[in-house]
């Protein structure tokens, strides 16, 4: 099974560009996406050429921000948003599909502030979002992806030490927020199979930064440790352009 993630900065800019011919390429079997910034409605206009797949889509109360759409071939025996807290379900952020033997969650967390002015609010997010899956994994193993707004480890961005505890995605909070992830089980997928390999999944707009490569991996797979044996790959399409991020494809045997 081929499982795409991609933060697409905007649904509708990103289908004038080459969206629907990189997504042809992929050939996603589950495509989830994340910042699609649009209404229900626009969500599934902007998605109308992809007719093979069975769309969900969860918009953000708030117009022009957030949400995420998780399109799938096999019609999945149930799709349901959001986390169930209130606190947390105003912005179309989290959705899950179950499968017969997994769940896929697809998932946008929120960033912390240009000020860092969210991240008390990011802390509490991260332990909801955290417990939320591990009472899903009761049931079966899970399969969480998206842009999850973190640079784990100095790797894992161009700047660690100008970021540190400075810049929304890199403070110990944050870093903190991961560690209680992997320490509960999940395994990062792609740190997994390329334990030294630097590679972005997120570039700025500003300053060229994708011309330069000064970038940070923030958009992950996220595993159940049950479910180790049976990854085959996990690739960053570096690649392909239509958006500051780019999309990530997990391979695994189910």
């Amino acid at each position: 099974m081929n499982i795409i993630t991609w933060n697409v900065n905007g649904i509708r800019a990103a289908v004038k560009k080459d969206f629907f011919e990189s997504i042809s390429n992929l050939d996603p079997d589950i495509l989830c996406l994340q910042e699609t910034k649009a209404q229900d409605q626009e969500v599934a206009e902007a998605l109308l050429p992809l007719t093979n797949y069975q769309i969900n889509i969860n918009s953000g109360v708030k117009k022009g921000y957030s949400g995420t759409a998780l399109l799938s071939k096999t019609t999945s025996i149930n799709t349901t948003q959001d986390m169930g807290i209130e606190e947390h379900d105003m912005e179309g952020r989290v959705q899950c599909a179950e499968y017969p033997d997994f769940y896929v969650v697809n998932v946008y967390v929120p960033n912390s502030g240009q000020k860092l002015d969210r991240l008390d609010y990011r802390k509490q997010w991260d332990a909801d979002f955290l417990a939320y899956l591990k009472n899903l994994e009761k049931t079966k193993p899970v399969i969480a992806c998206g842009d999850f707004n973190v640079a784990h480890k100095p790797i894992d961005l161009k700047n660690d030490k100008a970021n540190y505890n400075k810049t929304a995605g890199y403070t110990q909070v944050e870093i903190d927020g991961m560690d209680n992830f992997l320490n509960s089980g999940f395994l990062d997928s792609f740190r997994l199979l390329h334990p030294d390999t630097v590679a972005y999944t997120y570039w700025s707009y500003r300053f060229k930064a994708r011309e330069r490569n000064t970038g940070w991996r923030i958009d992950y797979f996220l595993v159940s440790k049950s479910l180790k044996e049976k990854i085959k790959s996990v690739k960053i399409y570096g690649e392909i352009l239509g958006s500051d991020h780019c999309p990530v494809g997990l391979e695994i045997d189910l």
